[in-house]
């Protein structure tokens, strides 16, 4: 075994249950590699998780998504190999998903790691995945397709972000919620903004002109739900990842990344978003990094709603 640095939360709470410690890295065993990190992406879902739940499963090792250098491999019958084909000692590599992710090493099955496309810097490469997969499933539930107009709420958020760019591949037509300062990252990604605020469903209504297909919400606001539901008539056409009681109250489809059916999809699609991303087709603009002992300043930053791009920790 070899050690590392990691931030674990022993009991439930806030970020003061965060602690920075070594611990030791196990020795990969068959079907595992051991990844030196050089980012680890830092989400929402990584505070979330440590709040409360079930304590059979403290102490909780957080980050979801990581990316770096494979620097030992466990023993396979046959050529060693991650989820994306033959793997070596010194391969730049990303993973998703992690159970530890902010440490400056850990070993991982091997299924849940890929080549770090060439493009990608490694804070980009360790935040591609869980927003990625997020939007993509966000689409795929709601049968979003080319020539269909879909709304976007939150979409200068990181998910929305991704959403835009996905839908925009998919040959949709997308308006985005914002605020006017975060209009030009919209329209960098071919979005069509709306400021919002009072009088949003009348702006998206004279905006969309032919009505909106699909609605896609990414902050949980009651204005979110209510507009998509006053202009999307289907409401299983209508999606939140933030508003579960609006969804079970409203009657529109509400997802989350550890239920099953959104598991296995959003499983399935890491090949092809990180081929996305290769080709410069998916873009995930970073804001900032920061060290790995800086994780709660990083957390507190993105709890504010208002990071300006992803955050990565960088060991």
């Amino acid at each position: 075994m070899t050690s590392a640095m990691r931030w674990v939360a022993r009991r439930f709470g806030g970020l003061e249950v965060l602690a920075f410690e070594e611990a030791e890295v196990p020795t990969p065993g068959p079907g595992e590699v051991t990844i030196d990190v050089r980012a680890a992406g830092v989400n929402p879902a990584d505070a979330k998780n440590i709040r409360g739940g079930d304590p059979s499963t403290l102490p909780i090792a957080v980050g979801y998504e990581v990316a770096g250098v494979i620097s030992a491999i466990g023993p396979s019958a046959g050529p060693p190999a991650i989820a994306s084909g033959p793997v070596a000692l010194g391969d730049e590599v990303l993973a998703f998903r992690t159970r530890g992710g902010y440490a400056s090493r850990l070993t991982v099955p091997a299924r849940d790691v890929f080549a770090k496309p060439q493009n990608l810097s490694f804070p980009e490469a360790a935040n591609l995945l869980l927003v990625g997969a997020t939007a993509a499933d966000m689409l795929h539930v709601t049968a979003a397709k080319a020539r269909e107009t879909a709304l976007v709420h939150g979409a200068s958020g990181a998910v929305g972000v991704s959403l835009v760019q996905q839908a925009r591949l998919l040959g949709m037509r997308v308006i985005g919620t914002a605020s006017p300062r975060n209009f030009a990252t919209l329209e960098r990604f071919g979005a069509e903004p709306v400021p919002y605020g009072a009088g949003l469903e009348q702006r998206v209504r004279e905006l969309a002109g032919e009505g909106v297909s699909v609605a896609l919400d990414t902050v949980g606001t009651d204005e979110a739900v209510d507009v998509s539901l006053a202009l999307v008539s289907d409401r299983a056409r209508i999606v939140t990842i933030a508003a579960p009681q609006r969804a079970e109250r409203d009657g529109i489809l509400a997802i989350g990344g550890r239920r099953g059916p959104s598991v296995a999809f959003r499983d399935s699609v890491r090949a092809s978003l990180i081929d996305l991303a290769a080709r410069d087709e998916l873009v995930v603009p970073v804001a900032r990094t920061f060290p790995l002992a800086g994780a709660i300043e990083a957390l507190e930053l993105l709890q504010t709603g208002h990071p300006g791009g992803k955050l990565a920790l960088i060991p």
